[in-house]
């Protein structure tokens, strides 16, 4: 296993910018609704936060989803990412393996090879962990691919890269970029994306160690950004850490939309699951604070859910909503994206409509949400990972899927 390139603990000194929120409400306040954020003139959208949701999309009663089964009978999927021709490479939780699915609906195992073998004896199944994320570099064009992947491990989680071969469907040398990231049988983050400005994001959960999220020489609970190598990447906030932002409980999905704006998702524990704008050197605020609040130097969320409803994995941002597949809410989210940037700083627009519900409880536990190219939506079902209720037929269990879903907004 090469690990030259690995990045360990970073013993940094952590200075967190002065971030003032505006009127909120508490995280325990056992908040029961969904909820957004509503910016003032004052202050900026990523930065501010108040219960309900006003400036909710007026289009709101009028959006449908409609889905279509592509795939079934994966072995517990959990990390997707495109390929050319609407294919995808997908990563399966338990065995550690990857597959390519075709738009027929056809599912490709890898064939056996180095890469393969050695990917499945890195990686240490355990309640939530395994082989979790998978980011596919959008600058090749094939037929030999870049591929970024997380695993869980007995002693640390890690990020993998290695050369996808899709014309011999194998997977090339394996080198370890970036390790020391805390791991635990839940807790993991594990989902990883490449920016739009080249670099590798990489979300850490706090390994079931609250305290690891406000651990400024700890990996676990932030959003790292690397190079492709797994050297912090230039313009962190320390130019020695990988850290990006911190205060974060478990985060699973990772997006940016056009302007560049990035967006991620995180667990609750007990009381409401998040939405964020994340920013650089920003603290979200675990264990403080769970869900909107008012603690000066903490970020809140600009959408928030009750744990029942969400449980939100992974994200996809399109030009017009963010969309999260929510795993014990069994449903998609999609969060109305309003206004400019402008129009937001000046208090013009609210910045984000209502939570709307879609396909709730029609394909069971949601695991992560891709947007393809011609504005349909990829869904990954989540309801063998021991967690769901696996639908069967003629006695073989035929979830999980992957679904084509066309989302139709009202005029």
């Amino acid at each position: 296993m090469d690990t030259d390139a690995g990045v360990r603990r970073h013993l940094l000194t952590w200075v967190v910018p002065a971030l003032v929120l505006i009127v909120g409400v508490s995280g325990c306040s056992g908040a029961a609704e969904p909820g957004v954020a509503s910016p003032s003139p004052a202050a900026s959208a990523s930065t501010t936060a108040s219960s309900g949701t006003e400036g909710a999309d007026p289009s709101d009663g009028g959006v449908t989803a409609e889905a279509e089964v592509v795939a079934e009978e994966l072995p517990v999927p959990w990390g997707i990412a495109p390929l050319p021709g609407e294919r995808f490479l997908v990563t399966m939780r338990d065995d550690a393996s990857l597959a390519v699915v075709h738009p027929n609906g056809d599912v490709e195992p890898l064939e056996d090879s180095e890469g393969v073998r050695e990917v499945a004896e890195q990686t240490v199944p355990d309640g939530e962990g395994g082989l979790l994320g998978v980011a596919v570099d959008p600058e090749d064009t094939g037929p030999v691919f870049t591929v970024f992947l997380y695993r869980t491990g007995a002693e640390d989680n890690a990020v993998l890269r290695a050369e996808l071969d899709l014309d011999g469907m194998t997977l090339g040398d394996v080198t370890t970029i970036l390790d020391g990231i805390p791991s635990a049988s839940n807790h993991n983050g594990g989902r990883i994306a490449l920016g739009p400005d080249g670099y590798l994001y990489v979300a850490t959960g706090d390994a079931g160690n609250p305290a690891n999220a406000q651990d400024p020489d700890s990996l676990g609970g932030k959003i790292l950004r690397v190079t492709p190598d797994g050297e912090p990447a230039p313009g962190n906030p320390d130019p020695g850490s990988p850290v990006w932002s911190l205060g974060h409980r478990n985060v699973q999905g990772l997006g940016w939309d056009a302007s560049g704006r990035m967006f991620a998702s995180e667990f609750g524990q007990n009381e409401l699951d998040e939405l964020n704008v994340i920013e650089a050197g920003a603290n979200y605020g675990w264990p403080e604070v769970e869900g909107p609040g008012e603690q000066e130097g903490f970020v809140d969320p600009v959408a928030w859910w009750p744990t029942s409803e969400a449980s939100p994995s992974g994200i996809a941002v399109t030009e017009d909503a963010v969309y999260l597949a929510a795993l014990r809410g069994a449903r998609l989210w999609r969060v109305p994206l309003l206004g400019t940037a402008e129009e937001i700083e000046a208090g013009e627009s609210p910045g984000f409509g209502e939570p709307q519900a879609l396909l709730e409880s029609e394909f069971g536990r949601l695991r992560a949400v891709q947007a393809g190219a011609d504005g349909e939506l990829w869904v990954l079902t989540g309801n063998t990972d021991g967690r769901g209720e696996p639908a069967t037929e003629d006695g073989r269990v035929i979830d999980d899927r992957l679904l084509r879903v066309t989302v139709t907004a009202a005029e």
